[in-house]
């Protein structure tokens, strides 16, 4: 068995802390049954992150579906900072507080693997970028960072299932092991050719055996024109400078008139080595940085309690409005029935809070929206 829980199960509230089952208790034997306002925000951002880009929404307002609660939100995909609400919730607390546990679960961590894609989007530049990241993830979640790393920035995705979350054909090469079974790689390769689909492309992967530069340049000749790329996924232990190695592979293929094959780098891959690599390489597969990126610190706190402000300490009470200039991109947090003085530049302010979205936005809408306000979100460095 699956050591996971059913949406029912958490629906049902199975999936929570146990001092929120203990609170439910207390307050129904009080006859406490407030009406509260709950905000969402991260009061701070993993490591040198001064943005998050918001995931999770569309999962959070299953979640709430069926529940007599009134919703405030960011469209998801929407870059957000510290200290901005990003999700309000209105209603009695014993009908939704017993779901703050999975809530959190479902926006922590999408934000911080769509995060992480964002960064390795910007980092990657121009280049195409495929999440290669389920196999480090429990199954029963993979396809949620799938589709987290797509909206992100990433152009594809490996895995089956979250590919046909986002609506697309899943995308890889080969493994390694095709090549230790078959024991050769161009061997490898040209089975793979008369097998494989010809809307597939045909991608070596040419670190089994030998040097990454011979093999490219075997496959190269075997394969002719059908060759589309070759992908380099030398281990860590036997990659010393991974960037002069992709630079010989390039001068070679590029010497025997073969600058039209691809070159593919994948394996231990992140926004560091995806800057440096990025003037050779064509394509990315990047696995655990990106599922495996650091959650965003999201909590949930009462900030009104039966119609008045009320919230603990650290915590500003009362309802909320988040602002964005259409300009600068500054935003601005005030009380909600205030409106803001103008901007310093001049440009007007946007609302980044509003109703929940009706359609729900398909993931490829959503990854359209990211990939327009990043110009504006620069990384540190």
């Amino acid at each position: 068995m699956l050591h996971t829980a059913s949406e029912e199960e958490i629906k049902n509230g199975q999936v929570l802390d146990i001092y929120f089952l203990r609170t439910r208790r207390v307050l129904e034997a009080r006859g406490i049954d407030a009406r509260v306002r709950v905000e969402f925000m991260a009061k701070g951002m993993p490591r040198d992150w001064t943005w998050g880009v918001l995931a999770g929404i569309e999962e959070a307002l299953s979640l709430l579906g069926d529940l007599d609660v009134k919703v405030r939100l960011m469209a998801e995909g929407t870059v957000f900072r510290a200290f901005e609400p990003v999700l309000e919730i209105e209603g009695r607390y014993l009908d939704f507080g017993h779901l703050e546990t999975a809530l959190l679960g479902l926006l922590c961590q999408a934000s911080g693997v769509a995060t992480m894609a964002a960064r390795c989007r910007q980092a990657a530049g121009d280049k195409t970028l495929y999440s290669f990241g389920a196999r480090r993830v429990h199954p029963a979640v993979a396809p949620m960072v799938e589709r987290s790393a797509y909206i992100g920035g990433c152009d594809g995705v490996a895995m089956a299932l979250g590919a046909r979350l986002i609506g697309q054909e899943p995308v890889g090469t080969m493994p390694h092991a095709l090549v230790l079974l078959m024991g050769d790689t161009v061997t490898a390769t040209q089975a793979f050719d008369e097998v494989i689909d010809p809307s597939v492309r045909r991608v070596s992967l040419i670190d089994t055996f030998q040097d990454e530069k011979f093999e490219a340049l075997r496959v190269a000749q075997a394969m002719g024109r059908r060759l589309w790329g070759v992908r380099l996924d030398t281990p860590s232990s036997r990659r010393g400078d991974f960037r002069r190695i992709v630079e010989e592979v390039r001068w070679e293929l590029d010497l025997v008139g073969r600058s039209d094959v691809k070159i593919i780098a994948s394996g231990g891959l992140n926004e560091t080595t995806l800057k440096d690599l990025a003037p050779l390489v064509d394509a990315f597969g990047v696995g655990t940085a990106i599922s495996n990126a650091p959650p965003v610190d999201f909590s949930m706190d009462i900030v009104e309690v039966n119609g008045q402000p009320l919230a603990k300490r650290g915590q500003r009470s009362g309802v909320k409005a988040v602002y964005r200039c259409s300009g600068c991109r500054r935003d601005l947090v005030v009380p909600l029935d205030r409106i803001p003085d103008a901007c310093p530049c001049g440009a007007p302010w946007e609302p980044l809070l509003g109703p929940p979205p009706d359609p729900v936005p398909h993931p490829r809408d959503i990854r359209d929206r990211v990939l327009a306000q990043l110009p504006f979100f620069p990384t540190a460095g």
